[in-house]
């Protein structure tokens, strides 16, 4: 099957549009059909765009997008109604590698991918009101392409960064962040990715499986306090 995406459509480069269904962690389903993998190993075939929507009405607009192209595209979205309603105002209409940015801020900047959008803006509810951080929340829409103006802006002017996605980390959407840094040059920045580690993740209900391995609001935060902002140095 893998053969047959290289081959048959990035190769000739065609309109192909790949929906993902139950990309992420899909509860019940166990290790044989959690969606962990597949950032990892489409992103880095060329001619490849690869989308994830923060929200339902999102989804349908990405697929409309890709119905426009005129080469593949891969949409990742999880399963059922894990991916929930979005309480803000609906962004512009889907272009080519650009993020949308959610809530502004100027303390740290939390690009987060698909389904784990909702999580950041948990995540910026509790930094904001209990640390009193000013968060950038960032809907990233893309693994591929990045939106390298937004990240560049963050990267350099924010500086502390922090990661989010349902799947694995390894060669993830964090990695594709990585792996922009270490292009443009960008030096002095501080990134951490948040994901699942990299091994077959057990049976399970989704919030059971999100707490064990600290993908929670809560769990999130405290790992930003800990490891990304640094003690005390954030404090104004």
């Amino acid at each position: 099957g893998y053969d047959q995406i290289i081959h048959d459509v990035c190769l000739q480069n065609l309109p192909v549009v790949f929906a993902i269904d139950r990309a992420g962690v899909v509860g019940e389903d166990g290790p044989t059909h959690q969606g962990l993998f597949d950032i990892a190993y489409m992103r880095h075939l060329p001619n490849m765009v690869v989308m994830a929507p923060g929200d339902p009405d999102e989804l349908g607009m990405m697929l409309e997008f890709a119905l426009r192209q005129r080469g593949p595209v891969a949409i990742r979205y999880p399963k059922g109604a894990s991916v929930g309603p979005r309480p803000a105002v609906r962004g512009p209409q889907i272009e080519s590698g650009k993020a949308e940015v959610i809530k502004e801020g100027r303390d740290l900047a939390i690009f987060a991918l698909g389904s784990m959008v909702d999580t950041a803006l948990g995540v910026e509810r509790i930094l904001s009101q209990r640390h009193g951080l000013s968060v950038r929340v960032v809907n990233a829409r893309f693994v591929k392409p990045l939106d390298a103006g937004l990240l560049e802006e963050s990267l350099t002017g924010i500086k502390r960064m922090v990661t989010l996605e349902e799947g694995v980390v390894e060669g993830g959407f964090g990695s594709a962040v990585l792996e922009f840094i270490e292009k443009e040059n960008i030096r002095d920045a501080v990134v951490k990715r948040i994901g699942l580690p990299n091994r077959f993740i057990e049976h399970g209900k989704r919030r059971e499986i999100f707490s064990k391995y600290n993908l929670t609001p809560e769990a999130i935060s405290d790992c930003i306090v800990n490891e990304v902002m640094g003690p005390k140095t954030w404090q104004r």
